[in-house]
């Protein structure tokens, strides 16, 4: 997947968007004067089949709207996010999730990881929360919880097939 932000983000989304990447094993790339085309042949060209652009509000990562490489929006979250430094140290390559929320199984499909039903390490833990739609968590290849969280507070569209 190739990650984008809106124009003229602010440092705190671009740290978003990499450490996203790095989570994921996607790609991030600044957006400057690119057009939603030019993301979409970016994406391609880059052999990403699909484009997240995260948006912001007031400088903080806000919303996140993944598209297909056809340009199809696939699905589309408001969230916080938390993103600190630190050491990831996940295996991109064998991530699967785990997810609560089955409005959000689609993000399998979109980051083209394996749903199960259960992982004790190297995964995207996405759970149900009181007063959010859903946590999404990544715990390493040690079983830990990163400081890397993003918070779900709605979801706006789902594509359905």
């Amino acid at each position: 997947m190739l990650i984008s932000t809106s124009r003229k983000p602010s440092q705190k989304t671009r740290k978003f968007c990499k450490t996203l990447a790095r989570s994921t094993d996607s790609t991030s790339v600044n957006r400057g004067k690119m057009n939603m085309r030019e993301l979409l042949l970016k994406a391609l060209e880059l052999d990403e089949f699909n484009l997240a652009i995260v948006n912001e509000l007031k400088g903080n990562p806000s919303k996140i709207t993944f598209y297909s490489n056809k340009g199809e929006v696939l699905l589309v979250i408001l969230v916080s996010a938390s993103v600190e430094n630190e050491t990831l140290n996940m295996a991109p390559s064998q991530l699967k999730i785990v997810s609560e929320v089955e409005r959000l199984n689609v993000l399998s499909e979109i980051l083209d990881m394996e749903l199960v039903d259960k992982a004790e390490d190297n995964c995207i833990l996405i759970s149900s929360s009181d007063d959010l739609v859903a946590k999404i968590n990544f715990i390493n290849k040690f079983g830990e919880k990163n400081k890397f969280q993003i918070n779900v507070k709605k979801i706006l569209e789902v594509a359905h097939d």
